[in-house]
Parts: structure tokens; C-alpha cells; sequence
């Protein structure tokens, strides 16, 4: 088969069919229109949470919305509820506890202490302390909430449905105003307590409203603009700038009585902006499947210069806020936790510690300090290794190269710390010896793309795959791989062997085989249901567990003779499932699902992942100690004593996107 020419065509097929829907990363914005890694710099969680992150940091949910105060303290807002704060530059921040898993879209700080965060179902969150604590407030409505901006004790929030808000308590009493409009509005700006311009639109047509009485009017302002507007920045009551899709950038010096289209020389989304005064701001955007855009201009706009004095990990790169404080420092946020920070007014940019935003598919610990983590990498594929427990994450070469498409690893095992394995698409198996400081090649002869891996010692190992159902075997560490017939072919993903003989593999369809002479024969056994079966494990030769579509799990205590459905409490679909001992285990999923059994299984309980990020992988060497990777680099570490029970979220419908070759 063709390694190029059918290679988008196979990766759609396969991701499709094993992770629903391909959609692009940014499909909640388009609804609207819109080589080491340390430990510094980590996000410290102030919530308690048992799952911290370890790649990206601090955090790797997107990041929305931004609020810059003075040259120390900046607060960040985003998906599954996320806040982030930095009082000391951005040397050290804290992951602040939300109280919510909603996306909160933006934030407006007045000072060090006060602040205001808004976002979806009409959430609106208010502090007094820094962060220290975030208070629920009252909106009266569920319409998403996207914009906020304060002056003083009085602030704006605009949303969907041309939804205005009004609070002139500093944000205990929030009192809806008529915008005149049902479009969404997306960006808001307030010089003082009484002037202020909210900009929205739809398709074809860009909206602008101003208020010079607080709010009591909003009066619509004519404009040159036929695209989205998706932010808007005011420095006094005349001059203000917003901007667009399609490049769009409007600037005024007349409080908007008149607005004159500036040249930005992009076409790029243009998602936010930040003007410190009437000459000195800066624009981000990101256009979809390329790259981000940072636009600077010391002459209110009259000229607008690319800055690309910054630089940020395969697998991530599109920017959706800005703020500055002065005219030299500021910061910018993105998707998957990006954040850059200027002090020199973007002469430079520095960015957060990561060591990669690609998507991670696999992971395998063999104590609680050695592991390695694959995934996709343009050209070589990810492979991680960590020997302390995940403080530090370090490259390895995979010896490969693919510079037109890059390389996805799917699946990996190591029976010790020196010995492992690893699977990919269209055939590839690299085995290591030496702790991963070699990978070597190894003959397959196929190329169905290999997604689950299985040893039982150095010697004897199975792999499985998606497009053609095979199974290849080895006896001798993978010098020679013997495919095994399976009857009719179905896409399998998962494999586990107990010992040398008995063996379990999961696929399309409910599928389950079992085997219990090494692979001579595959028995099908009868899983009772339909849906797609992602992962297996089994703690003996008799109980074992299998994961997968709509939160299936399922039991047996007899080797498979019978399957018992157990109750998931959720409805995400499972990825993967690891056990640390008998009674302990970890299934992980979509939308940042992880579930916990203490009782082999019987019963599982929802914990707090702290992301919405999709998680493929997961490995328990210990009881308790364990990681999960997943979508755009996503790497989560627990030590945890045991679950800690939450009520079940109703998640919002979101399919499984691909990776961005």
C-alpha cells in the first residue's frame, strides 16, 4: 500500500471510526464565527484536586479570556471552568478552584484584588481576594455569557442573544439592558462607568453598539464591516479599536461616530485586542489548521507589524485573548493553556514550559518513577520518557521520519524499565532495550495501523489492529511477528495477556476473543453488546474488565465465559483502563472522563480530571500512583488515597478530534 498518497484518506477513516467525527479544535469558536520539560513554573492546585497536571503548564485546558493588572499579577480564564494566576510575573502560578466545569470566556480585574469572570449558561463569578475565593453571582439568564469589562464598581457583561448586563455594585446585582439586537455580542469595552461599545455580529454583517448613559441606551453605530467582530478595546471616551474575521481591524477617534477599516495584511481570524493608549495595542488571532497571528502597532494603527518573535511546541498554536497593563507588558493566551508574556512590548515573547501539544495516545510505567508516553509528532512521532515520576519529561528519538505527514504511535508497553514496545500506523513496531535511548525497527509485514500492545515478559508479546483485525505474535522479542487468524476480520484496539497463553482482545462491534493457547486459536465470546470496545485488562486469569463506547464497562470473574455490564456512572466514551492491584483501578475517556473502582470493578466513581481535554492513555504501576495522557499534549499525574466522588456531569456533545498532521 501507498505510505502517502492514502494517508489522509486511511487517518480519517480510522480516527472517525475509533473516535467518532473528525472536528477541528476550534469548532466551539466556528459556532459562533468565531526538549525537556521541568517542573518549574508548575500550576500548584489550590482545590485539592488528585489529578495535577505535568504537561502542559501550568495547565493545558484553552484559556479564553485574560486580565493584566500591573507587571506581576494577571489572571486567565477558560474551558472546564479554568482560572490561573500569576503575582509574580508569571515566574510561579496557582490553579484557583472555579467552583464550576463551565468555559468561562473572559475576566476584567480592576485592581489586584477585584475581579469579574463570565461564561457559559450565564455563569458569572466575582472575587474580592485575588482568586482566593470565586463567588457565584446571579445573572438571570443562560444565554453564554462572552465579554466583561469593569470600571471601578461598575461593569458590562454581553453574550449571546444580544444579552446585555448591568451591575453597578461591583457585581452583586447584575440587571439585563436592551442591546436592540439578537445577534451575539462578543467583545465589550468601557472607558468609565458610563461610556462603552459592545461589538458582535453575524454572518455578513458586523454589529457595534454604544452607550454614553451607562447602559440605559445602546445606540448602533454604522460601520464599514461586513465580517464578525470578536473584540473591541477603548483607551478613552473617542479613541477604540476592533477587530474581526477575515483579518478585520476598525479603528475610531470619534467615539465612534465614525469607523475607518485599517490594514492589517491578514485574513486570519483577529480574536482580541489590547490598546493601551490611543497609539501602543496589539491584535491575536489563529486561522483554522494553521497558525496564530500576533499584530502590534505604536501608532494607533496606522501601521500594523507581525510580531514573531516567539516560539511554542508542535501541535498548538492558535491565540484568542491579550492583555496588556502598560505599554511594554502584557500577555497572550491560547488554546491548550498557551501563554506568552512580553515585558519589552512584544519584542520578545516567552512562552510556558512544554514539552510538546501534540496528542499523546499511550502510556506505560513500570514503577511509580519510570515511564514512556507516545503520540503524534511531525515528522518523527512523540516518544516521552520520564524516570522521576513525570517532574521531567524528555524526548526520545523514535529513528523514524515522515516530514509530509508525521507519524502517530498508538500503543505502547514496558515489561521493565529497560524493555519496552512500541505501535503505530501502517505497520510500525520499535522495540527498545535500553530504556529508550535506541528504538529499533522491527518487521511487521503489514500495514494495518497497530493500536494495542501486550507482553507478558521480554520475550513474548501481541499486538492488534484496527483496519484488518490482526494479530501478530512473537516468542522472541519481536524478531519474528507470525500473524494469527481470527476467522472474519473486525478492527481491534485492545489486547492483554495474563501469561504466555491466555489472552484477551477487544474491537468493533462488542467484539471479544479470547485465546488460551497463545494465540493458535481466537474464541469469540459473547460481550452482550454492540458498541465498540476500546480496552481490556485483566487482574488474573479469570477477572477482567473491558472499556469503552458510552461509558461501557464490563466484567468477568471466568475468564470471559460470561460478561456482566457494570454501572460507569458515565456516558463519555472509555479509552483506556489500568489496575495498580486487584481492586484498584482507572478508566479514562473522552472529555477528560476518569472513573475509579476500588472493588475489582463492581462499582466505579467519576473523579476530578480538572480538563475536558480527551484522555486516550493510562498507566497505574501502583495502587495509587498513576498518569493519563491525552489530546494536545495533555499529561495528568495522581498519588491519590482513593476517589473522590462528584456528582455526574452532563457533558456538552463534543466529538473526538483528530490530530492536526
Amino acid at each position: 500500500m501507498n505510505a502517502r498518497i492514502p494517508r489522509t484518506v486511511l487517518f480519517f477513516f480510522v480516527i472517525t471510526a475509533v473516535c467518532g467525527l473528525v472536528f477541528g479544535r476550534y469548532a466551539d469558536s466556528t459556532q459562533h464565527g468565531k526538549a525537556a520539560l521541568s517542573a518549574n513554573n508548575r500550576g500548584e492546585s489550590s482545590s485539592g484536586a488528585q489529578w495535577r497536571w505535568q504537561n502542559p503548564l501550568p495547565q493545558g485546558n484553552n484559556l479564553r479570556g485574560v486580565s493584566v493588572v500591573n507587571a506581576n499579577t494577571g489572571t486567565l480564564v477558560g474551558d472546564y471552568g479554568t482560572i490561573v494566576r500569576t503575582t509574580d510575573g508569571g515566574n510561579n502560578w496557582t490553579i484557583q478552584s472555579s467552583g464550576t466545569t463551565q468555559t468561562l470566556w473572559a475576566v476584567s480585574f480592576t485592581d489586584s484584588s477585584n475581579g469579574t469572570a463570565v461564561g457559559e449558561v450565564g455563569t458569572i463569578l466575582r472575587t474580592t481576594d485575588g482568586g482566593g475565593h470565586w463567588m457565584t453571582r446571579p445573572s438571570g439568564t443562560v444565554l453564554n455569557l462572552r465579554a466583561v469589562s469593569f470600571t471601578g464598581s461598575s461593569g458590562t457583561a454581553v453574550g449571546e442573544g444580544g444579552v446585555i448586563l448591568r451591575t453597578t455594585n461591583g457585581g452583586s446585582m447584575w440587571v439585563p439592558q436592551s442591546s436592540g439586537t439578537a445577534e451575539t455580542l462578543f467583545g465589550v469595552s468601557f472607558s468609565d462607568s458610563n461610556t462603552g461599545t459592545a461589538v458582535g455580529g453575524t454572518f455578513g454583517q458586523s454589529e457595534i453598539f454604544r452607550t454614553t448613559d451607562g447602559g440605559e441606551h445602546w445606540i448602533p453605530q454604522a460601520n464599514p464591516g461586513t465580517e464578525f467582530l470578536f473584540d473591541v478595546s477603548f483607551t478613552d471616551t473617542n479613541s477604540g479599536t476592533a477587530v474581526g474575521d477575515q483579518g478585520t481591524i476598525l479603528r475610531t477617534t470619534d467615539g465612534g461616530n465614525s469607523w475607518v477599516p485599517q490594514t492589517s495584511g491578514t485574513t486570519k481570524t483577529l480574536y482580541g485586542v489590547s490598546f493601551t493608549d490611543e497609539n501602543n495595542g496589539t491584535v491575536v488571532g489563529f486561522e483554522f489548521g494553521g497558525t496564530g497571528i500576533i499584530l502590534r502597532t505604536t501608532d494607533g494603527g496606522k501601521n500594523w507589524v507581525e510580531q514573531t518573535s516567539y516560539s511554542l511546541p508542535q501541535g498548538a498554536s492558535s491565540l484568542f485573548a491579550v492583555s496588556f497593563s502598560d505599554a511594554n507588558t502584557g500577555m497572550i493566551v491560547g488554546e491548550v493553556g498557551i501563554i506568552l508574556q512580553t515585558t519589552n512590548g512584544g519584542q520578545q515573547w516567552s512562552s510556558q514550559p512544554s514539552v510538546t501539544f501534540n496528542y499523546l495516545y499511550g502510556v506505560s510505567f513500570t514503577d511509580a518513577n519510570t515511564g514512556t508516553a507516545v503520540g503524534y509528532e511531525n515528522p518523527d512521532g512523540t516518544i516521552l520518557r520520564t524516570t522521576d515520576g513525570g517532574n521531567t519529561w524528555l524526548r526520545q528519538s523514535s529513528g523514524l521520519s515522515d516530514p509530509f505527514d508525521g507519524i502517530n504511535f498508538f500503543g505502547v508497553y514496558f515489561v521493565n524499565s529497560n524493555v519496552g514496545t512500541v505501535v503505530g500506523e501502517e505497520g510500525i513496531i520499535l522495540r527498545t532495550t535500553d530504556g529508550g535511548n535506541n528504538w529499533v525497527p522491527q518487521t511487521s509485514d503489514t500495514t494495518d495501523w497497530l493500536y494495542g500492545v501486550h507482553f507478558t515478559d521480554e520475550n513474548n508479546g501481541t499486538v492488534v489492529g484496527f483496519l484488518n483485525g490482526t494479530i501478530l505474535r512473537t516468542t522472541d522479542g519481536g524478531q519474528s511477528w507470525v500473524p494469527q487468524s481470527i476467522g472474519q476480520a473486525t478492527g481491534l484496539l485492545g489486547v492483554y495477556f495474563t501469561d504466555t497463553i491466555n489472552g484477551t482482545a477487544v474491537g468493533n462491534d462488542g467484539v471479544i476473543l479470547r485465546t488460551t493457547d497463545g494465540g493458535q486459536n481466537w474464541i469469540p465470546q459473547t460481550s452482550g453488546t454492540a458498541n465498540q470496545l476500546r480496552a481490556v485488562w485483566f487482574t488474573d486469569s479469570d477477572t477482567g474488565i473491558v472499556a469503552g463506547d458510552q461509558g461501557t464497562i464490563l466484567r468477568t470473574t471466568d475468564g470471559g465465559e460470561s460478561w456482566v455490564p457494570q454501572d460507569s456512572g458515565v456516558s463519555e466514551t472509555l479509552l483506556n483502563v489500568s489496575f495498580g492491584d486487584p481492586s484498584n483501578g482507572t478508566a479514562v475517556g473522552q472529555l477528560g472522563t476518569i472513573i475509579r473502582t476500588t472493588d475489582g470493578g463492581q462499582t466505579w466513581v467519576r473523579e476530578e480530571s480538572g480538563t475536558n481535554q480527551d484522555l486516550y492513555g493510562v498507566s497505574f504501576p501502583e495502587t495509587n500512583t498513576g498518569n493519563a495522557v491525552g489530546a494536545f499534549g495533555a499529561i495528568l499525574r495522581t498519588a491519590a488515597q482513593g476517589p473522590t466522588p462528584r456528582p455526574t456531569v452532563t457533558p456538552r456533545p463534543r466529538p473526538t478530534p483528530a490530530p492536526r498532521p
